[in-house]
Protein backbone atom coordinates (compact mmCIF):
# COMPACT_ATOMS: atom_id res chain seq x y z
CA UNK A 1 0.00 0.00 0.00
CA UNK A 2 1.49 3.55 -0.56
CA UNK A 3 -0.10 6.85 -0.94
CA UNK A 4 1.33 9.72 -3.04
CA UNK A 5 1.13 13.37 -1.64
CA UNK A 6 1.04 16.68 -3.83
CA UNK A 7 3.30 19.52 -2.11
CA UNK A 8 3.14 18.63 1.64
CA UNK A 9 3.72 21.50 4.13
CA UNK A 10 4.70 21.99 7.05
CA UNK A 11 2.97 25.55 8.34
CA UNK A 12 5.00 26.07 11.62
CA UNK A 13 8.72 25.37 11.38
CA UNK A 14 11.85 26.05 13.61
CA UNK A 15 14.69 26.25 11.27
CA UNK A 16 16.68 27.92 14.41
CA UNK A 17 20.45 29.34 12.56
CA UNK A 18 24.15 28.99 12.01
CA UNK A 19 25.26 25.21 12.42
CA UNK A 20 21.78 23.57 13.71
CA UNK A 21 19.99 25.25 10.13
CA UNK A 22 22.19 23.56 8.14
CA UNK A 23 22.28 20.07 10.30
CA UNK A 24 17.58 20.25 10.44
CA UNK A 25 16.74 22.69 6.99
CA UNK A 26 17.44 19.59 4.58
CA UNK A 27 15.55 17.23 6.63
CA UNK A 28 12.55 19.23 6.00
CA UNK A 29 13.02 20.45 2.40
CA UNK A 30 13.73 16.58 1.63
CA UNK A 31 9.87 15.67 2.26
CA UNK A 32 8.08 19.07 2.27
CA UNK A 33 7.43 21.74 -0.84
CA UNK A 34 7.14 24.34 1.86
CA UNK A 35 7.16 25.56 5.11
CA UNK A 36 6.14 28.59 7.89
CA UNK A 37 9.25 29.22 9.01
CA UNK A 38 9.45 30.87 13.06
CA UNK A 39 11.17 34.46 13.55
CA UNK A 40 11.84 33.26 16.97
CA UNK A 41 16.07 34.08 16.73
CA UNK A 42 18.00 35.76 19.11
CA UNK A 43 17.48 38.98 17.95
CA UNK A 44 14.27 37.82 16.63
CA UNK A 45 13.35 38.52 12.87
CA UNK A 46 11.56 41.47 13.54
CA UNK A 47 13.02 43.86 10.54
CA UNK A 48 13.29 43.65 6.70
CA UNK A 49 16.99 43.78 6.68
CA UNK A 50 17.19 41.01 9.09
CA UNK A 51 14.68 39.39 7.50
CA UNK A 52 16.00 39.12 4.07
CA UNK A 53 19.33 38.18 5.39
CA UNK A 54 17.38 35.45 6.94
CA UNK A 55 16.23 33.90 3.93
CA UNK A 56 19.54 34.07 2.42
CA UNK A 57 21.14 31.71 4.75
CA UNK A 58 17.95 29.50 4.93
CA UNK A 59 18.32 28.71 0.70
CA UNK A 60 22.15 27.96 1.41
CA UNK A 61 21.56 25.37 4.12
CA UNK A 62 18.40 24.21 1.48
CA UNK A 63 21.23 24.28 -1.02
CA UNK A 64 19.02 22.55 -4.58
CA UNK A 65 15.98 21.10 -2.89
CA UNK A 66 12.49 22.58 -4.04
CA UNK A 67 11.34 24.02 -0.84
CA UNK A 68 9.91 27.37 -0.13
CA UNK A 69 10.14 29.03 3.04
CA UNK A 70 7.34 31.14 4.15
CA UNK A 71 9.02 34.27 5.53
CA UNK A 72 7.46 35.65 8.32
CA UNK A 73 8.16 39.00 10.94
CA UNK A 74 8.52 38.80 14.57
CA UNK A 75 5.24 40.76 16.01
CA UNK A 76 5.71 44.48 17.02
CA UNK A 77 4.41 47.75 16.57
CA UNK A 78 5.21 48.49 12.64
CA UNK A 79 4.90 51.63 10.74
CA UNK A 80 2.20 51.41 7.49
CA UNK A 81 5.58 51.95 5.43
CA UNK A 82 7.49 49.59 7.10
CA UNK A 83 4.76 46.77 6.33
CA UNK A 84 4.26 47.98 2.63
CA UNK A 85 7.55 47.15 1.75
CA UNK A 86 8.07 43.58 3.82
CA UNK A 87 4.72 42.70 2.62
CA UNK A 88 5.79 40.88 0.00
CA UNK A 89 8.76 39.07 1.40
CA UNK A 90 6.52 37.49 4.02
CA UNK A 91 3.23 35.27 4.49
CA UNK A 92 2.51 36.79 7.75
CA UNK A 93 3.75 38.15 11.13
CA UNK A 94 4.22 36.50 14.42
CA UNK A 95 2.83 37.23 17.81
CA UNK A 96 4.64 35.94 21.13
CA UNK A 97 3.19 36.71 24.12
CA UNK A 98 6.10 38.01 26.26
CA UNK A 99 7.89 35.08 27.64
CA UNK A 100 5.36 32.83 26.84
CA UNK A 101 7.92 29.99 25.13
CA UNK A 102 12.00 29.54 22.98
CA UNK A 103 13.40 33.58 22.85
CA UNK A 104 9.96 35.20 23.35
CA UNK A 105 10.95 37.72 25.95
CA UNK A 106 10.80 40.36 23.08
CA UNK A 107 6.93 39.42 22.49
CA UNK A 108 3.87 41.37 23.58
CA UNK A 109 2.89 41.99 27.12
CA UNK A 110 -0.16 44.43 26.20
CA UNK A 111 -2.45 42.88 23.23
CA UNK A 112 -4.54 46.43 23.45
CA UNK A 113 -1.35 48.34 23.04
CA UNK A 114 -0.55 46.82 19.87
CA UNK A 115 -3.79 47.06 18.54
CA UNK A 116 -3.03 49.75 15.59
CA UNK A 117 -0.55 46.95 14.33
CA UNK A 118 -3.79 44.40 13.62
CA UNK A 119 -5.45 47.40 11.95
CA UNK A 120 -2.91 48.21 9.92
CA UNK A 121 -2.39 44.18 8.91
CA UNK A 122 -6.30 43.87 8.45
CA UNK A 123 -6.23 46.86 5.96
CA UNK A 124 -3.65 45.37 4.19
CA UNK A 125 -4.53 41.45 4.41
CA UNK A 126 -1.57 40.03 6.10
CA UNK A 127 -2.21 37.34 8.28
CA UNK A 128 -1.74 37.03 12.32
CA UNK A 129 -0.11 34.07 13.61
CA UNK A 130 -0.10 33.65 17.66
CA UNK A 131 1.40 31.51 19.96
CA UNK A 132 -1.76 31.49 22.05
CA UNK A 133 -0.62 30.83 25.90
CA UNK A 134 -1.28 33.14 29.08
CA UNK A 135 1.04 32.90 31.96
CA UNK A 136 -1.41 30.95 34.04
CA UNK A 137 -1.46 27.46 35.63
CA UNK A 138 0.72 25.40 32.88
CA UNK A 139 -2.50 23.20 31.84
CA UNK A 140 -4.90 25.95 31.52
CA UNK A 141 -2.69 28.58 29.60
CA UNK A 142 -4.13 27.91 26.01
CA UNK A 143 -7.80 27.85 27.40
CA UNK A 144 -7.02 31.04 28.84
CA UNK A 145 -5.66 32.37 25.48
CA UNK A 146 -9.27 31.71 24.03
CA UNK A 147 -10.88 34.46 25.00
CA UNK A 148 -8.08 36.80 23.56
CA UNK A 149 -8.60 34.98 20.10
CA UNK A 150 -12.38 35.55 20.55
CA UNK A 151 -11.76 39.34 21.11
CA UNK A 152 -9.71 39.85 18.23
CA UNK A 153 -11.64 38.05 16.09
CA UNK A 154 -14.94 40.14 16.88
CA UNK A 155 -12.79 43.75 16.57
CA UNK A 156 -11.08 42.75 13.38
CA UNK A 157 -12.98 40.77 11.37
CA UNK A 158 -11.33 40.48 8.28
CA UNK A 159 -7.85 39.88 9.80
CA UNK A 160 -7.04 36.32 9.46
CA UNK A 161 -5.97 34.91 12.61
CA UNK A 162 -3.93 31.56 12.91
CA UNK A 163 -3.72 29.77 16.41
CA UNK A 164 -1.09 27.80 16.18
CA UNK A 165 -0.32 24.83 17.62
CA UNK A 166 -3.62 24.04 19.22
CA UNK A 167 -3.31 21.56 21.87
CA UNK A 168 -7.37 21.34 23.49
CA UNK A 169 -10.77 20.41 22.41
CA UNK A 170 -12.05 23.97 23.33
CA UNK A 171 -9.86 25.28 20.53
CA UNK A 172 -11.11 22.84 18.05
CA UNK A 173 -14.81 24.09 19.29
CA UNK A 174 -13.39 27.54 18.93
CA UNK A 175 -12.34 27.05 15.48
CA UNK A 176 -15.81 26.99 14.26
CA UNK A 177 -17.16 30.02 15.85
CA UNK A 178 -15.44 32.61 13.97
CA UNK A 179 -14.65 33.09 9.88
CA UNK A 180 -11.29 34.49 10.21
CA UNK A 181 -9.75 31.87 12.41
CA UNK A 182 -8.05 28.67 11.53
CA UNK A 183 -5.41 26.91 13.10
CA UNK A 184 -2.78 24.19 13.01
CA UNK A 185 -1.78 21.60 14.74
CA UNK A 186 1.58 19.41 15.53
CA UNK A 187 2.17 15.77 15.09
CA UNK A 188 2.68 15.15 18.84
CA UNK A 189 -0.30 16.47 20.02
CA UNK A 190 -2.04 14.40 18.10
CA UNK A 191 -0.04 11.22 19.37
CA UNK A 192 1.16 11.84 23.07
CA UNK A 193 -0.72 13.76 26.23
CA UNK A 194 0.90 14.54 29.44
CA UNK A 195 0.83 10.96 30.40
CA UNK A 196 3.87 10.31 27.55
CA UNK A 197 5.98 13.07 29.14
CA UNK A 198 5.82 12.95 32.54
CA UNK A 199 3.65 10.13 33.93
CA UNK A 200 6.38 7.65 33.71
CA UNK A 201 10.33 8.22 33.79
CA UNK A 202 10.71 12.11 32.73
CA UNK A 203 10.67 12.27 28.55
CA UNK A 204 12.50 15.39 27.89
CA UNK A 205 12.24 14.68 24.48
CA UNK A 206 8.81 14.86 24.69
CA UNK A 207 8.54 17.89 26.23
CA UNK A 208 6.83 21.28 24.72
CA UNK A 209 4.99 24.24 24.91
CA UNK A 210 1.99 24.20 24.53
CA UNK A 211 2.01 21.01 26.75
CA UNK A 212 0.79 17.94 25.81
CA UNK A 213 -3.17 17.97 27.24
CA UNK A 214 -5.26 15.27 28.35
CA UNK A 215 -6.65 12.30 26.75
CA UNK A 216 -9.93 14.01 25.52
CA UNK A 217 -8.04 17.01 23.82
CA UNK A 218 -5.78 14.75 21.95
CA UNK A 219 -8.83 12.91 20.45
CA UNK A 220 -10.98 15.69 19.66
CA UNK A 221 -7.40 17.18 17.51
CA UNK A 222 -7.12 13.63 15.78
CA UNK A 223 -10.67 13.39 14.74
CA UNK A 224 -10.40 17.00 13.36
CA UNK A 225 -7.35 16.08 11.99
CA UNK A 226 -8.67 12.94 10.47
CA UNK A 227 -11.57 14.60 9.44
CA UNK A 228 -9.26 17.32 7.40
CA UNK A 229 -11.23 20.00 8.81
CA UNK A 230 -11.01 22.86 6.18
CA UNK A 231 -9.42 25.58 9.04
CA UNK A 232 -6.92 23.13 10.59
CA UNK A 233 -3.35 22.82 8.84
CA UNK A 234 -0.38 20.46 10.37
CA UNK A 235 1.85 22.44 11.50
CA UNK A 236 4.85 20.18 13.06
CA UNK A 237 6.59 23.03 15.40
CA UNK A 238 9.62 20.68 14.84
CA UNK A 239 11.88 22.57 17.20
CA UNK A 240 15.13 20.96 17.56
CA UNK A 241 17.64 21.93 20.55
CA UNK A 242 21.20 20.44 21.32
CA UNK A 243 20.94 16.92 22.93
CA UNK A 244 22.91 18.78 25.92
CA UNK A 245 19.66 21.40 26.10
CA UNK A 246 17.24 18.37 26.58
CA UNK A 247 18.51 15.88 28.63
CA UNK A 248 19.44 18.37 31.07
CA UNK A 249 18.34 20.48 34.27
CA UNK A 250 15.81 23.21 32.90
CA UNK A 251 15.23 20.87 29.72
CA UNK A 252 14.41 23.06 26.41
CA UNK A 253 10.85 23.23 25.35
CA UNK A 254 11.13 21.56 21.85
CA UNK A 255 9.90 17.99 20.19
CA UNK A 256 11.99 17.52 16.70
CA UNK A 257 9.80 15.59 13.92
CA UNK A 258 11.03 16.98 10.72
CA UNK A 259 12.74 13.94 9.35
CA UNK A 260 9.65 11.65 10.22
CA UNK A 261 6.83 13.63 10.18
CA UNK A 262 5.47 12.80 6.73
CA UNK A 263 5.99 8.78 7.60
CA UNK A 264 4.26 8.85 10.93
CA UNK A 265 1.06 10.87 9.70
CA UNK A 266 0.71 8.81 7.01
CA UNK A 267 0.69 5.97 9.74
CA UNK A 268 -1.59 7.28 12.12
CA UNK A 269 -4.23 8.28 9.27
CA UNK A 270 -4.07 5.08 8.09
CA UNK A 271 -4.18 3.02 11.27
CA UNK A 272 -7.82 5.45 12.00
CA UNK A 273 -8.82 4.50 7.82
CA UNK A 274 -8.89 8.15 7.23
CA UNK A 275 -5.71 8.08 4.69
CA UNK A 276 -7.79 9.73 1.62
CA UNK A 277 -7.67 12.69 3.79
CA UNK A 278 -4.03 13.24 4.57
CA UNK A 279 -3.49 15.22 1.15
CA UNK A 280 -6.00 17.83 2.65
CA UNK A 281 -4.76 18.26 6.54
CA UNK A 282 -0.74 17.82 5.22
CA UNK A 283 -1.41 20.98 2.24
CA UNK A 284 -4.42 21.34 0.62
CA UNK A 285 -6.06 22.98 3.21
CA UNK A 286 -3.13 25.50 4.08
CA UNK A 287 -2.94 26.04 0.50
CA UNK A 288 -6.66 27.06 0.38
CA UNK A 289 -6.09 29.67 3.58
CA UNK A 290 -3.21 30.90 2.72
CA UNK A 291 -3.54 31.30 -1.15
CA UNK A 292 0.11 30.01 -1.85
CA UNK A 293 1.98 27.62 -5.04
CA UNK A 294 4.32 25.71 -3.46
CA UNK A 295 6.47 23.59 -5.83
CA UNK A 296 5.51 20.75 -7.14
CA UNK A 297 6.69 17.59 -5.28
CA UNK A 298 5.33 14.49 -5.08
CA UNK A 299 6.11 12.70 -1.98
CA UNK A 300 5.19 8.35 -2.07
CA UNK A 301 4.68 6.93 0.96
CA UNK A 302 4.82 3.44 1.29
CA UNK A 303 3.46 1.14 3.70
CA UNK A 304 6.85 -0.67 4.82
CA UNK A 305 9.06 -0.35 7.76
CA UNK A 306 11.03 2.50 8.61
CA UNK A 307 13.26 2.81 11.84
CA UNK A 308 14.04 6.38 13.15
CA UNK A 309 17.43 7.13 13.97
CA UNK A 310 18.63 7.40 17.50
CA UNK A 311 19.86 11.04 16.70
CA UNK A 312 20.50 13.33 13.71
CA UNK A 313 24.48 14.34 13.48
CA UNK A 314 26.37 16.79 12.00
CA UNK A 315 28.10 20.05 12.35
CA UNK A 316 28.57 19.41 15.64
CA UNK A 317 25.28 19.31 16.52
CA UNK A 318 23.15 16.03 17.45
CA UNK A 319 19.26 16.69 17.91
CA UNK A 320 16.98 13.45 19.20
CA UNK A 321 13.90 13.05 17.20
CA UNK A 322 10.46 11.57 18.42
CA UNK A 323 10.14 8.18 18.42
CA UNK A 324 14.14 7.73 18.69
CA UNK A 325 15.19 4.11 17.75
CA UNK A 326 11.56 2.94 16.94
CA UNK A 327 10.12 1.31 14.00
CA UNK A 328 7.09 3.07 12.02
CA UNK A 329 5.26 0.90 9.75
CA UNK A 330 5.07 3.68 6.81
CA UNK A 331 8.31 4.84 5.14
CA UNK A 332 8.94 7.69 2.65
CA UNK A 333 10.13 5.76 -0.32
CA UNK A 334 10.32 8.12 -3.27
CA UNK A 335 10.28 11.93 -4.16
CA UNK A 336 9.96 13.32 -7.63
Amino acid sequence: MEIKLRSPLDMHLHFRDDDMMKLVAPLSGDTFAGGVIMPNLVPPVDNLPRLLQYRERIDSALGDRQFDPYMMLFFRQYSQAELELAQKHILGIKLYPAGATTNSEAGVSEIKAVEPTFKLMEEMGIPLMVHGETHGFVMDREREFLSIYEYLARKFPKLKITMEHITTADAVQLLDRYENLRATVTLQHLIITLDDVAGGMLNPHLFCKPIAKRPEDREALLQAALEAHPKLMFGSDSAPHPLSAKECCGCAAGVFTAPLAVARLAQLFDDNGKLDNLQAFISDNAVAQYGVTPPAKEVTVTKKAFKVPAAYEGFGQTVVPMHAGEELSWAVTDIS
